[in-house]
């Protein structure tokens, strides 16, 4: 019980300054590795051709999915077991591990039977160019079946964040990145005697990186986090605790699918003009990984430190807690748009861009950014939002962004002015976030933030 004292003070009294960027920059510097990894990928795919590049551009929205359950599901496992250590609840902690454990287990196995038989129902739906299907197909099947590994390890990975050691989540994410950058190029070109696998050397490359950093993240739980007892052994789920992760995780888990559902219409409109305008759009979601992944990182510090805070109820570490994150947040993403500004071609370059690509790519690149601006504010209220056990609001933010802002526009602006105009779809439903997000804050602040000593 020792320890359990030591790491619950931690979050309770270490000032918030030292605590936010002890507990964030380990999965900010993890995350630049993430995307490091995300870039090189597409970089090994663009020199087979710009086909392979689309096609994986097109399978993007169901390794989002992926993303989106595996994270939104961490969310709650997270906000719980942090909230339940602040309240000293210890046995109810450990409940919501090991239900989320199980849960980690149940989506692995829906998407390897989905994923692995209706891959090429979903590349034909979307084009009729067969080399950009095949490719697109196996490559999908590949992340399905195999999903175990993303499932776990982030599932893991957020055990260790809700009791603030951090530090080994850098450890094994960067493993896992690195593992892949190291094996993309072997795999896809057939280096070292191993046979050329193209676009399946990609997937594959990518699933021994997260199979990899799975086998760490359980190790240093068993090892490192004993604040937390995930022994499995007579193990029932708890309709109760699952319901409870999925009351916060489930609104995140919907927020971040509407973003596959988002890319998806995006790549619909984008191909009434060329393949090409749809491999810019890919592109750009790998390139802004770089500005987007560190304020992530933030975030997953940030989360268990207001949750912990907010079942203690220190009203002062949780304002001061936010203040700090946006801060961070907001620099990040000025940053980012000033690189962005500053040497689009440069970075359309780094994935062997054509001429015409580059002549999408650049306006988009430069008007998309502009976006930047008013991100990183969104995103730091949004977890606030999932922290403080009100996931819907966020839900609320993103549906309305990606929904009924970007794709409208988009699609409006594609028959009414062309292709060089759907890019603002981006900029504008940023504003609108703002302006949503900002009224529920207050809100929030005013019912359950204010209330406290």
């Amino acid at each position: 019980m020792e320890e359990t004292k030591v790491q619950e003070n931690k979050m309770g009294v270490l000032p918030i300054p030292k605590l936010l960027i002890s507990m964030s920059l380990p999965m900010m510097i993890s995350m630049l590795v993430q995307a490091l990894y995300n870039v090189v990928d597409s970089v090994f795919v663009a020199q087979i051709s710009e086909d392979a590049l689309t096609a994986v551009s097109l399978a993007f929205p169901i390794q989002n999915l992926m993303i989106a359950i595996s994270a939104g599901t961490g969310v709650g496992i997270n906000a719980l077991v942090s909230r339940y250590l602040g309240m000293k609840e210890f046995e109810t902690a450990n409940k919501v591990a090991r239900n989320g454990i199980f849960l980690g287990v149940i989506s692995s196995i829906v998407f390897a039977i989905l994923g692995g038989s209706l891959a090429h129902i979903f590349f034909v739906f979307q084009t009729d160019n067969q080399t950009i299907v095949n490719y697109g197909t196996s490559y999908m099947q590949i992340i399905s079946i195999f999903s175990v590994g993303i499932f776990l390890q982030v599932t893991f990975e957020r055990l260790m964040q809700s009791t603030g050691k951090t530090i080994y989540n850098m450890i094994t994410q960067g493993t896992g990145a690195i593992i892949n950058i190291i094996l993309d190029p072997i795999l896809i070109f057939g280096l070292f005697g191993m046979p050329r696998l193209e676009v399946a050397g990609a997937a594959i490359a990518t699933i021994i990186g997260q199979l990899v950093a799975l086998s760490m993240s359980f190790y240093f739980n068993h090892a490192k986090n004993k604040e937390l007892d995930i022994r499995m052994r007579g193990f029932k789920p708890d309709k109760s605790i699952i319901a409870q992760i999925y009351a916060i995780g489930v609104p995140s888990i919907i927020m971040q699918s509407i973003g596959s559902v988002m890319v998806l219409g995006m790549n619909k409109i984008l191909l009434m003009f060329s393949s090409t305008a749809t491999a810019v759009f890919g592109v750009y979601f790998k390139l802004q990984s770089f500005v987007f992944m560190p304020v992530f990182g933030l975030n997953n510090g940030m989360i268990p430190i207001v949750a912990y805070n907010y079942g203690a109820g220190h009203k002062k570490r949780i304002t001061d807690t936010i203040k700090l994150s946006v801060a961070i947040a907001v620099g990040i993403m000025l940053v980012g748009l000033v690189i962005f500004q500053l040497i689009p071609g440069e970075l359309l370059r780094l994935f062997d861009a054509s001429d015409h690509m580059l002549e999408i790519g650049i306006p988009a690149l430069r008007i998309i950014s502009i976006s930047f601006m008013f991100a990183g504010y969104c995103i730091i209220l949004g977890s606030v939002f999932q922290a403080l056990g009100d996931g819907m609001y966020s839900l609320i933010v993103s549906v309305a962004r990606q929904l009924f802002v970007i794709l409208p526009v988009a699609y409006i602006f594609a028959v009414t002015f062309g292709l060089h105009m759907v890019w603002w779809a981006i900029p504008i439903a940023e504003i609108a976030s703002v302006v949503l997000s900002t009224l529920l804050y207050k809100r929030i602040n005013r019912l359950k933030i204010k209330p406290l000593k």
